[in-house]
């Protein structure tokens, strides 16, 4: 007697739940996701064997170009926000709350305080213009306006560890004056931030 032959019925997959599944993540990442804000300045850094990692937040940080630029740079929205409203009462520069919001949003800055509400009011592209037609923030003994940008992030933000992010043929005496500075500031403990690479035994 022939043996009956079952139809063979291959197996469908819905795969419509995990499509769904994809796009809720794409879009879960895309809402919490916030971007860093593009720096002011591109810097190469030196190397060196020291494998401790400086952190995203809670730092104040001093970046010096290839040029001797002088740019600055502190963690957190309010912060930013308070150190920039101290900076205009020192320095006579009254700024409008849309200047506030966009100084809170930034990354890094080197304009001095008399360039700087035409550079908060500027697009991204005017911004960029101004800023390398600019000499940097002044550190120099007569009018050292990085001084003060120290003095009001330490103020307002005591315990942020500080840093400083030079380019490798940035000149010796810019980054000592910067030391220098830090040192006058009573800030005695900071990092020199470089990139990292394998040590010998590696």
């Amino acid at each position: 007697m022939p043996k009956i032959k079952m139809p063979k019925n291959s197996p469908s997959i819905d795969m419509t739940p995990m499509v769904d599944l994809a796009f809720l993540l794409v879009t879960f990442f895309m809402l919490i996701s916030q971007f860093r804000a593009e720096e002011a300045a591109v810097i190469d850094m030196p190397s060196s064997v020291s494998d401790l990692k400086i952190p995203d937040k809670d730092i104040m940080m001093i970046l010096v170009d290839k040029e001797d630029h002088v740019f600055f740079t502190i963690t957190g929205q309010e912060t930013r926000r308070t150190v920039l409203e101290k900076m205009g009462e020192k320095y006579g520069v009254v700024f409008e709350e849309d200047q506030l919001v966009e100084f809170s949003n930034m990354a890094s800055f080197g304009v001095p305080m008399k360039e700087m509400k035409e550079y908060l009011s500027a697009g991204s592209t005017d911004r960029k213009k101004l800023q390398e037609k600019s000499a940097g923030i002044p550190i120099d003994s007569l009018s050292c306006e990085l001084c003060d940008w120290v003095f009001y992030g330490r103020i307002n933000a005591p315990r942020f560890r500080v840093a400083i992010k030079g380019d490798q043929v940035s000149s010796y005496p810019t980054i000592r004056r910067v030391m220098d500075i830090l040192q006058d500031k009573k800030v005695n403990k900071f990092n020199l931030i470089t990139n990292m690479e394998s040590g010998p035994g590696e």
